[in-house]
C-alpha cells in the first residue's frame, strides 16, 4: 500500500484508521473510541483508554524477551564517556528512580521539573515520571535563573530534578547556582530536589531540600506501573511565547504512544532492533519524541549524544557516531550540517569512516535549504529528506514517508502532508489560495493524536494563539505554498514574509538564492522598514573555511544572483559578509531579534540565545549599512 491509499484511508474514515493504529500499544484498558469531539474546538484522543508510557517503552520489551537488547548508547565526546543500557537495565533505573520520587510523595498528576544536560539519567528521569503518573517539564538544561523561575511557577512542580552540571566545549555550566536562583526567585516552591553530581563539577547541596541522585535511591521498594487515562497529560513543554510569559504545550498520555510509535516504522523506516539517532537535547521537542520516546516505544536502540558537530573534536565526530554504533536512520537539525559543510566543504572526515549502515538523513526544526540538501545528499549517498513540525505537534506534519513509500524528492520541499494532517494555505481572511500562492498554512480541525489539545493552564490562551485567526483551522504560524503535485514548501514564519511596496515576499526564498552562492556557508534574510517602500529585505553570509575572496566581491554577486533570480522587486541592495549569525541553542537563527536591532526596537534577550556577544557583532555589521534606527 502507497502513501496516497494510506492517505485515503485516513480520509475516509479517520476513526477506524487510528484505532487501527492504537492496537500496536499495549493499553490496560483499549479504546473503545479515538475522538471525542463533546468540546470541539478542543479535542481529545483515545479519552477513555488506559495505559502507561513508560511500560510501553520499556516493560513490555523487557516481558517479550529482549531485556538484553541496548535501549540507550551514550556517547559524549566532551567527556570521553561511552555507555551502553539495555532494556532489563533500563527497567530496573527508571522503577528505582520513580519508588523514590514515590517514597517523597510524588504521585499521579504531581509535576516534576527536570533541569538535565544530555546524559542517559536524562532518559531515565523522563521515564521514571511517567512510570508514576507525574507530569513531567523538561527545561534545556543551563537555562538561565529567570526563565527557570517561569516555568517553576507555572508548572508548580512537587519536585526538581537536576545535573551538578552540563558541559559545553571548553568549558562547564554550572547548573546548581542556576537552579538555586530559580527556587530563590519562583514564588513556588518544590519540596524536594533531586541531584545528579557529576565528576566534572560538584554541587553544593541544600540540607533538607536537596538529595543525591545515588543516595536517595538507597533501600527503597521499586516502583511499578501507574495506569493513567488516555488524556492524562505526559508532559509539558514550554516554548516561548510573544509575550514573554512561556507557552505550556500539553502532550497527551495514549495519543502520544500511538502517533510517535506510529512514526517509526512510517517515517523513518526502522524496525524493533534497529539503532535510531536524533542529533538533538532532551530540552526540545525533538529530544522528547526522537531521543526518548519514539525510539523505545517503537523497541529501537537510541543514541544520546553529548558533542557538537564540529569542534568536539572535529567535523567528523557524527560520522564517527553513525560508523561506530550502526545508526541506521539518523535525523538532525539543517544548521548542524550548515556548520559541517562550512568547517569541511569537500567532506574529506567522511574518508574515515564506513557509513554503510546509514540508509536515511532526516531533516527538521527550520528550513532545508536546498544548497545544504545537495551537499548532505552528494555526501552520503543517502537519500536526505526534510520534513516539518512543531513543538505543539511532536511529530511531522508534513514529511516523506519512507517506511511507506519514499516519494520522489524536491529540494526545498518537506514533501507532503502525513496521515491525520490536513493541510491548506489561506488567505488574510481565512480563504484557499490557488496552488503556487503564498500564504498562512493552516491544519484543520481536529489535529491528529498526540497533538497539543491545550495549553497548560490556559485554554483561552490556546484558542487565541492557535484557533481564533482562521475558525475550523491550527493556525501555524508558518507561510508557504502548495505546488501542483501536492508538495508544500515552507518559506517563513508568518512574520517573516515581508511587504515591499505590496509586494509580499519570502525571506526564506531570498536565502535559499544566498545559500546557492558557491562561497556562502550560511545565510540569513530579514526585514528592515524602510519610509519609502515599507520594508526592505537586508541579507547577513557567512562564508565557507578558506574563501579569500573580497567581502565587497561576495557581497555584489550575492545581490546580483537575488536580482537575476527574483527579480528587481525584491529590492535586495543591503548585505553583509559576516563571522557568525545569532542563535539558540538548538541552532534556530534569532531573525526576529536581529530585525529589532535593525528597527532600533527595544527587545528582550532570547532566553535560548547560544552566545549573546554575536548580537554586537550583528550590531556592528548594521551600522555600516545605515543601521539601527537610521529610518
Amino acid at each position: 500500500m502507497g502513501y496516497r491509499d494510506v492517505y485515503q484511508r485516513w480520509q475516509d474514515d479517520p476513526e477506524a484508521y487510528w484505532l487501527d493504529q492504537a492496537r500496536a500499544i499495549d493499553w490496560d484498558v483499549a479504546p473503545s473510541k479515538a475522538l471525542n469531539d463533546t468540546r470541539a474546538p478542543l479535542y481529545e484522543w483515545f479519552s477513555d483508554a488506559m495505559g502507561n508510557t513508560c511500560y510501553n517503552c520499556v516493560d513490555r520489551h523487557v516481558k517479550a524477551g529482549r531485556g538484553d537488547q541496548n535501549a540507550i548508547i551514550y556517547d559524549s565526546p566532551i567527556t570521553g564517556t561511552k555507555s551502553h543500557t539495555t532494556f532489563s537495565q533500563l527497567q530496573e533505573q527508571t522503577a528505582r528512580l520513580a519508588g523514590a520520587l514515590a517514597a517523597r510523595g510524588v504521585v499521579k498528576g504531581d509535576r516534576v521539573i527536570i533541569y538535565m544536560p544530555m546524559v542517559p539519567e536524562a532518559l531515565v528521569a523522563m521515564l521514571a515520571c511517567t512510570r508514576i503518573g507525574a507530569i513531567h517539564s523538561v527545561v534545556f538544561g543551563g537555562f538561565a535563573a529567570h526563565e527557570l523561575a517561569t516555568r517553576i511557577n507555572d508548572a508548580t512542580p512537587k519536585a526538581i530534578i537536576a545535573a551538578s552540571c552540563g558541559i559545553e566545549p571548553g568549558r562547564v555550566v554550572e547548573y546548581k547556582p542556576l537552579l538555586d536562583g530559580a527556587i530563590n526567585e519562583a514564588v513556588h516552591k518544590p519540596e524536594f530536589c533531586v541531584v545528579l553530581q557529576r565528576d566534572q563539577c560538584r554541587a553544593d547541596m541544600v540540607e533538607g531540600r536537596d538529595f543525591d541522585w545515588h543516595e536517595m535511591q538507597q533501600g527503597v521498594e521499586p516502583a511499578d506501573c501507574v495506569s493513567v487515562a488516555g488524556n492524562h497529560p505526559a508532559y509539558i513543554l514550554y516554548t516561548s511565547g510573544t509575550t514573554g510569559q512561556p507557552k505550556g504545550v500539553v502532550r497527551p498520555t495514549a495519543g502520544h504512544m500511538v502517533a510517535l510509535n506510529w512514526t517509526m516504522k512510517n517515517i523513518y523506516n526502522v524496525v524493533p532492533g534497529d539503532v535510531f539517532w536524533a542529533a538533538s537535547d532532551v530540552g526540545w521537542v525533538v529530544g522528547h519524541s526522537y531521543i526518548c520516546y519514539a525510539p523505545l516505544l517503537a523497541g529501537n536502540t537510541t543514541v544520546v549524544f553529548e558533542g557538537k558537530p564540529i569542534g568536539t573534536p572535529d567535523a567528523g565526530t557524527f560520522w564517527r557516531v553513525i560508523s561506530e554504533h550502526k545508526v541506521k536512520s539518523f535525523f538532525t537539525a539543517p544548521t548542524a550540517f550548515r556548520a559541517i559543510k562550512r568547517e569541511d566543504p569537500t567532506g574529506a572526515f567522511l574518508k574515515e569512516y564506513d557509513l554503510s549502515c546509514l540508509k536515511y538523513l532526516f531533516l527538521a526544526g527550520e528550513r532545508a535549504d536546498p544548497d545544504t540538501v545537495n551537499w548532505a545528499a552528494d555526501l552520503l549517498g543517502v537519500p536526505v529528506i526534510d520534513h516539518w513540525w512543531q513543538t505543539e505537534t511532536g511529530y511531522t506534519i508534513v514529511g516523506n514517508p519512507a517506511g511507506i513509500e519514499l516519494l520522489p524528492l524536491k529540494p526545498g520541499s518537506p514533501t507532503v502532508p502525513m496521515p491525520g494532517y490536513d493541510v491548506h494555505i489561506l488567505d488574510e481572511a481565512g480563504h484557499a489560495v490557488p496552488n503556487g500562492t503564498l500564504g498562512a498554512i493552516a491544519i484543520k480541525l481536529p489535529l491528529p493524536p498526540g497533538t497539543l489539545p491545550t495549553l497548560w493552564n490556559a485554554e483561552e490562551r490556546f484558542q487565541k494563539s492557535y484557533l481564533a485567526h482562521f475558525p475550523g483551522y491550527y493556525e501555524t504560524g508558518d507561510a508557504g505554498m502548495i505546488d501542483d503535485d501536492g508538495y508544500l514548501y515552507i518559506m517563513a514564519r508568518t512574520d517573516d514574509v515581508i511587504n515591499v511596496a505590496g509586494h509580499r515576499l519570502s525571506t526564506g526564498g531570498m536565502e535559499e538564492v544566498l545559500a546557492g552562492h558557491p562561497d556562502v556557508a550560511e545565510c540569513a534574510v530579514i526585514g528592515v522598514a524602510d519610509p519609502l517602500k515599507g520594508q526592505l529585505p537586508m541579507g547577513f553570509v557567512c562564508l565557507s573555511k578558506g574563501v579569500e575572496k573580497p567581502h565587497d566581491q561576495i557581497e555584489k554577486e550575492c545581490i546580483q544572483r537575488v536580482r537575476d533570480q527574483i527579480g528587481p522587486v525584491a529590492a535586495f541592495r543591503l548585505i553583509k559578509v559576516v563571522d557568525r549569525l545569532p542563535k539558540t541553542r538548538s541552532g534556530k537563527i534569532l531573525r526576529a531579534t536581529m530585525a529589532k536591532i535593525a528597527d532600533g526596537e527595544t527587545f528582550k534577550m532570547p532566553a535560548t540565545i547560544d552566545d549573546p556577544a554575536v548580537l554586537d557583532e550583528i550590531a556592528v555589521a548594521l551600522k555600516t549599512l545605515g543601521y539601527p534606527g537610521a529610518h
